[in-house]
């Protein structure tokens, strides 16, 4: 076995997830990446923990079937939800052997399944969870790389230092955690302003997310004011949007569009109150991730990007009193900060052109 898959299953077992001898574990995960899920078991055995491998979300054929079969009236599977509140670690593995599978499901039936789920999702948020990526051909095409070239980039960006990397990315933390207002501004397409009074900012240093490299919050739900245009593409239930446009007042999006499937953006905003309001603001630097690969895993993380995502915020970016947004969606899109764009954290510039105020190369 390639030896990089063996050290990828050991940082997400003592790293990601602190594995404990006794611990359940779901790996959930796509055939394609049984090689990951085998250097998984093996830690797993060394550690004595209790292992069970799914197909459940990461499945995609047979979510297709399902959802293209059904009505879309869906109920909370009582039992897919009694097996993740007997779950200690969840484990998903993104992998894939056709990235647009769910291409031809009808975006109201993605919703409804979606909103049925949602409480399995919660309960999985409450247990030590890790989602991260298998270098798959088909992952490997859709970057418009080769399946080697892939490979090195995902454990590139993967194995690396960690400690080093939250270092890194506390300049950011420090600067953001006692802010109360935050601008986003990119050429003459994107100008948002957000108050983060009060929520605070966590350092994603390979944790939850491996690759890590971001420091992200939630906006206060109704302060968000101006417009966005997410310049970067994004996957979402299989099929490619691009150029989305959000104009957002008292913190709604009371505008949109999009160049490519703009029918299945404004789905995501219409499936509930929660998802025409932003539930995160993220701010890429891991420096490793060096190319766009229409892989939001990786892509949220490229240190010349910011990234928002519509929907649900999570619990621990909520402070004590504030709102949370609550949503069944949660989409991330990206926009593009390497040319002409500044973040202001309280009126004062901390990153120019993609370059932070606290690393060399940095013009007032």
């Amino acid at each position: 076995m390639d030896p990089r898959i063996r050290e990828h299953a050991e940082i997400i077992a003592n790293h990601s997830v602190d594995l404990q001898e006794g611990d359940n574990v779901i790996i959930d995960a796509h055939p394609v990446a049984e090689d990951l899920v085998v250097a998984l078991h093996e830690v797993l055995g060394e550690i004595g923990a209790n292992p069970l491998t799914t197909s459940q979300r990461t499945g995609t054929r047979q979510r297709r079937a399902y959802l293209r079969a059904g009505d879309d009236e869906y109920e909370t599977p009582a039992h897919e939800l009694a097996l993740i509140e007997e779950t200690d670690v969840y484990i998903a593995i993104r992998a894939s052997d056709n990235v647009t599978q769910t291409s031809d499901v009808d975006p109201e039936t993605s919703a409804a399944y979606q909103q049925a789920h949602q409480p399995i999702l919660e309960e999985r948020l409450s247990t030590r969870w890790c989602l991260t990526q298998f270098p798959a051909p088909a992952n490997a095409q859709l970057a418009e790389m080769s399946t080697e070239g892939y490979e090195e980039f995902v454990w590139d960006a993967v194995n690396k230092d960690w400690d080093e990397q939250r270092a890194h990315q506390a300049n950011m933390v420090e600067l953001m955690d006692p802010a109360d207002e935050i601008r986003i501004k990119s050429g003459d397409t994107t100008d948002v302003t957000m108050s983060i009074d009060g929520n605070p900012t966590r350092n994603d240093y390979g944790e939850h997310n491996l690759p890590g490299g971001e420091v992200f919050t939630a906006p206060v739900p109704d302060s968000v004011e101006g417009e966005v245009l997410f310049d970067m593409p994004l996957y979402h239930q299989g099929r490619e949007i691009t150029d989305v446009y959000l104009e957002f007042e008292g913190g709604e999006v009371v505008s949109h569009s999009a160049a490519k499937n703009e029918d299945l953006l404004t789905e995501v905003l219409n499936t509930d109150d929660g998802a025409r309001r932003l539930g995160e603001l993220g701010i890429g630097m891991n420096r490793d991730i060096d190319q766009f690969t229409y892989n939001m895993l990786f892509d949220e993380k490229m240190g010349d990007t910011v990234h928002m995502a519509i929907g649900r915020a999570y619990d621990d970016t909520v402070g004590e009193g504030n709102e949370q947004n609550e949503s069944a969606v949660h989409v991330d899109m990206i926009v593009d900060m390497s040319d002409d764009s500044l973040i202001e954290v309280d009126g004062e510039v901390v990153q120019r052109d993609g370059t932070f105020v606290f690393e060399d190369g940095f013009e007032q």
